[in-house]
């Protein structure tokens, strides 16, 4: 069984500013990501963690946290409109000419979602392995609002209502269908996914992984400071 782990990160952030690299409790962002992708790379065995970036300073950078890369993502795959499959796609196809061999899973850990463990990777990894027709698995996280109650949107004749309307009247959030969050943080994908051409993580045949821990993603600057206090501060009740 061969494993591929890829760590997609893009030079530009509109959010954040070097998001990617920027210093996170005396390390590089990125570095979280590298050091999970190491550990369970150890422990599966025939594990190949690949990065892909279009930054010359996050290759550099990269390095420093020793994943060195030789590939460089290519300009049509550079950019706002790029879909992320499109982008992994391309690795994934990279590594196999290099490596001579076909990967049999795709594990993609996102940088900016960094809030994981080791046990969470190796139990999702379990689940998809068990259900032969899973295509995909994404990890997620108990939802602060729900389609179903409390979140609504604008219906044709111009008046708000529930996105996801039942029958009956829903009168708590604990009485609505569950529904769960993606926190963006792995990604598991079999090789047939890619050959299938699915176009996103989210198809007729994916799990879920739930998280049964804290994981949000860094996509303003105040979720930056969260995260930098609750390291500082020792504040996570798990060990990254």
């Amino acid at each position: 069984m061969n494993i591929l782990i890829t760590i997609c990160a893009r030079g530009g952030s509109k959010g954040i500013p070097g998001k990617n690299i920027k210093l996170l409790n005396g390390k590089p962002l990125i570095g979280y990501t590298i050091d999970v992708a190491k550990r369970f790379a150890a422990d599966m065995g025939n594990t190949t963690i690949a990065l892909s970036t279009d930054s010359d300073e996050i290759i550099r950078i990269a390095s420093d946290c020793s994943l060195s890369s030789d590939y460089k993502r290519p300009d049509y795959l550079a950019n706002d409109t790029c879909g992320k499959i499109d982008v992994i796609n391309d690795i994934l196809r990279y590594s196999e000419e290099q490596k001579g061999y076909m990967f049999d899973y795709v594990l993609d850990l996102d940088v900016t979602s960094p809030l994981r463990t080791l046990e969470d990777l190796k139990e999702a990894f379990k689940q998809i392995q068990a259900d032969e027709n899973a295509v995909s698995l994404f990890s997620v996280s108990e939802p602060e609002r729900n389609p179903y109650f409390n979140q609504v949107e604008q219906k044709a004749n111009g008046y708000y209502a529930q996105v996801k309307a039942l029958e009956d009247d829903v009168l708590s959030r604990q009485a609505a269908p569950k529904v769960y969050d993606l926190n963006a943080s792995f990604y598991f994908y079999k090789r047939c996914f890619f050959s299938l051409g699915y176009k996103g993580a989210i198809t007729d045949r994916s799990l879920i992984y739930l998280m049964n821990h804290i994981c949000f993603d860094l996509d303003h600057p105040i979720d930056f400071e969260m995260i930098s206090f609750l390291l500082e501060n020792n504040r996570l009740d798990f060990s990254l």
